[in-house]
């Protein structure tokens, strides 16, 4: 028998053949929205006045409180977009998603909002950078700055 626990601890068998592709695919239209909507609470609360970092800590303790939170709001309150998850890679499997939802006649407007801040991302050079960089995009449109 095979052990897979090196892959680890939340192993899930998916379905027929596929399957996993899909689940994967879940998963990036969710990330991709989550990073998007960090990036957005930050920025309102920074257009507000009010210190973006202890938003996010007070946030951290509640029901808000998520991976994505925790890391990709300090990079994006550091502007720090080392990659941990290209943008170009993350483009290309939301690129897949939104080729999915085309095909089975299935609006996502959040994933198609979070794909255009990726292929902002793209278009400026900067697939190279973390995907937490969405909140570059997100600055830019709005004239707000984390990071002043």
């Amino acid at each position: 028998m095979i052990s897979c626990t090196f892959l680890g601890e939340n192993i899930v068998h998916i379905g027929d053949n596929g399957a996993g592709q899909i689940a994967k695919t879940c998963n990036q239209v969710l990330v991709s929205q989550t990073i998007a909507a960090v990036g957005e609470a930050l920025l309102l609360a920074k257009a507000a006045g009010v210190d973006p970092a202890n938003v996010r800590k007070a946030l951290l303790g509640g029901f808000a409180g998520s991976r994505i939170l925790e890391i990709h709001g300090q990079r994006m309150l550091n502007h720090d977009f080392q990659p941990g998850f290209k943008t170009k890679l993350h483009h290309k499997d939301m690129r897949i998603a939104m080729q999915t939802a085309h095909e089975l006649g299935l609006a996502l407007p959040g994933a198609a909002l979070a794909t255009q801040y990726l292929n902002a991302l793209m278009g400026t050079g900067q697939g190279e950078l973390d995907s937490a960089a969405i909140v570059l995009t997100q600055e830019r449109t709005s004239d707000v700055h984390l990071n002043k």
